[in-house]
């Protein structure tokens, strides 16, 4: 039994070199597709496989950080490759969220070659001035082309945006989760940013403007501004902001989006009224697709649809989530009232329905 034991020992052996030369003999777009479906951490640990596979895991185009997910390690490989402290009783003393962001600025520290995706999903304390660091560092590559910051902050606004986020001239997809805006200075074009998402966002309603100016061939919108505030002195509607976005295709808002003027919270009803005429020069060309979320069948929601049917000639769907289940009655008023209204879209090529949130 025992020398059979170490024959098939003997046999694996041989075989292992085998199927690693077949890996590593894949074409390198495909390898790096493969890391890049991997946690960043088993990514690292690659490189003790073989000398073609050292560094491969530092050229991987997309990186996602997730706090959550990060393990702490007393492997050798993982302080080696993921943390930039030699000696380990130093790493011993930091926190696990501190080892976290050490992980992040040793990746972008020995990264090579582009960066085109970044995902970080983390909770902040403070500042979140690492953060402030990490997009600084992504805006000097200038190669970033999607950005994805998941923020939870202490502070009631979120994480404050730095201005150097206006410097990553290549997004063209841009998400961004409980963070604050508040910049007063003009923000540089982002010139190829098709897709915009911005949930629990605490900002200005003029720097919200400026934002949406600022990408000229925006085609994909969704604002969940519910979970943040808008703060609003000049009694700006929703409407006002698609002056903004004349390219748009699909468009997504979640209701209620709260303003706050003199310290007070104000309803949906209370956001400013507009009608057809008073935006007779709005004509959203492009748009095909568009969904209300958390609807309540409030006054002002009903009209924002109906404006959206008015001033869109190929619109071919409306999703309407309600953010409770209404009864057949309710829906089928709902749905009447919005069939019956002005549609620049020829009869019949508007699917609206209910669905559910």
């Amino acid at each position: 039994m025992r020398r059979r034991y170490t024959y098939q020992k003997c046999q694996s052996q041989q075989e292992y070199p085998n199927k690693m030369d077949r890996i590593s003999k894949l074409p390198l777009g495909i390898i790096e597709t493969i890391l890049c479906l991997l946690p960043i951490q088993e990514a690292a640990r690659t490189s003790i496989l073989s000398r073609e596979w050292r560094y491969l895991w530092t050229k991987i185009p997309n990186l996602v950080f997730i706090e959550k997910e990060f393990q702490v390690s007393t492997d050798q490989t993982d302080r080696a490759e993921l943390s930039l402290y030699n000696k380990p009783s130093k790493r011993r003393k930091m926190s696990k969220k501190s080892k976290f962001i050490d992980a992040i600025y040793q990746v972008l520290l020995i990264h090579e070659g582009p960066i085109h995706e970044f995902t970080l999903d983390m909770q902040v304390d403070d500042s979140g001035v690492e953060i402030d660091h990490i997009l600084l560092h992504l805006s000097k590559k200038n190669t970033l082309k999607m950005l994805n910051l998941d923020i939870i902050g202490d502070g009631y606004e979120g994480y404050v945006l730095p201005i150097s986020l206006f410097s990553l001239h290549q997004l063209t997809e841009l998400y961004l989760n409980d963070c604050a805006l508040f910049h007063e200075r003009p923000f540089t074009e982002f010139s190829c940013l098709t897709t915009l998402y911005l949930n629990g966002l605490s900002t200005y309603d003029t720097t919200l403007l400026r934002l949406l100016s600022s990408c000229p061939v925006l085609k994909r919108l969704m604002l969940y501004c519910d979970g943040g505030t808008i703060s609003d002195s000049r009694r700006t509607t929703i409407v006002d902001l698609f002056k903004c976005v004349p390219m748009i295709e699909f468009l997504s808002v979640r209701f209620f989006i709260v303003t706050m003027y003199e310290d007070y919270w104000l309803d949906e009803d209370e956001m400013g009224a507009y009608t057809l005429e008073d935006y007779s020069d709005i004509m959203l060309e492009h748009l095909n697709e568009f969904h209300i979320l958390n609807y309540r069948d409030a006054e002002d929601e009903l009209d924002f649809g109906k404006f959206i049917l008015a001033k869109s000639p190929v619109l071919k769907k409306v999703g309407i989530f309600p953010c409770v289940k209404f009864d057949e009655e309710e829906e089928s008023k709902i749905l009447k009232s919005l069939s019956l209204s002005p549609c620049a879209a020829p009869v019949g090529e508007v699917v609206i329905h209910l669905e559910p949130n």
